[in-house]
């Protein structure tokens, strides 16, 4: 019987020791260990700027939260402590009144009206030789009072930078006491007054009165209106006025032609006349203006 080529047993295979076998190459050991630290350097290198970055800003973080800790939180402000500043602030910076506001609105349209002429008797004179005057357009017309420039043969006016010139009567309203100048030469930033109706005043609102009382001025002198549409009758009996606004800011003789100024600035009058107890005229407190709108009137200037 013919043996079998191959064996029913398990085929036994050599195994050659491990001093028997052939080292690999250094090159093929490089070829297999790099792949995986090469690729955790690699990954570093693409993690790196951005781990950075967020460290910095952690680090950021907890610096802010460190001095937050630190630092004592604002205080709650009260009404009290509002009040305190307010009360300290007006302390140091007054408010300033409604007379020195009303006045320095004006103060560069006001002016002094000097009547002369051999037309006024001695006493006349004497009596209506200064009055007061308010530039409306800045070409030099200026109201004033009729009786301040009544029966003069020469005006002349001076503004508030000193400009002395004269003047011309252009036109006149007895019923209302009023005349109306032209000035001949005028400074060169003359400034017309802003004029308000009096249609809307109420008694009680605050006025200033600005002129040349016995001729000292210009003299500020603040008060309120005490009442309106009021009628006034000259002590000699030739003039009676009407529809005028009383008020109680201190006017003398040399006020009239003067204006009667509100809290804003604005010119709602022109003072006519002074109720004198005596016979020296003199304040009591009691004096009045013709409305603006109708002294506007005498000087062709549209209605309110």
């Amino acid at each position: 019987m013919r043996r079998g080529f191959y064996s029913a047993g398990a085929r036994k295979t050599r195994t050659r020791p491990a001093a028997e076998r052939a080292p690999l190459p250094d090159n093929t050991r490089r070829d297999v260990a790099e792949p995986r630290s090469g690729a955790w350097r690699g990954l570093y290198k693409r993690a790196e700027r951005p781990l950075v970055f967020a460290g910095g800003a952690l680090a950021a973080v907890a610096l802010v939260a460190l001095h937050a800790s630190f630092t004592p939180a604002a205080p709650t402000l009260t009404q009290e402590d509002i009040d305190r500043a307010v009360a300290r602030t007006l302390e140091s910076k007054p408010v300033p009144s409604p007379a020195m506001k009303a006045y320095q609105a004006v103060r560069g349209s006001i002016v002094r009206v000097r009547a002369i002429g051999e037309g006024l008797e001695q006493d006349e004179y004497f009596q209506r030789a200064i009055g007061s005057g308010v530039v409306i357009i800045d070409r030099g017309v200026i109201l004033t009072s009729l009786h301040v420039v009544s029966g003069a043969s020469r005006v002349r006016v001076q503004f508030e930078d000193g400009l002395e010139t004269d003047a011309v009567i252009i036109s006149t309203q007895p019923d209302h006491d009023l005349a109306v100048l032209q000035a001949r030469d005028i400074p060169d930033d003359l400034q017309a007054a802003t004029l308000r109706s009096a249609k809307h005043l109420i008694e009680g609102e605050h006025v200033t009165a600005v002129g040349f009382p016995f001729g000292i001025g210009p003299s500020v002198s603040h008060g309120v209106i005490s009442g309106l549409h009021r009628q006034y009758q000259s002590p000699e009996g030739d003039r009676v006025l009407s529809e005028l606004i009383q008020f109680d800011a201190a006017a003398n003789p040399g006020s009239s032609g003067g204006p009667l100024v509100n809290a804003e600035g604005e010119v709602v009058g022109i003072v006519t006349a002074i109720l004198a107890p005596t016979e020296k005229a003199g304040f009591s407190g009691i004096a009045f203006a013709v409305p603006i709108e109708l002294a506007a009137g005498a000087a062709g200037l549209p209605p309110f």
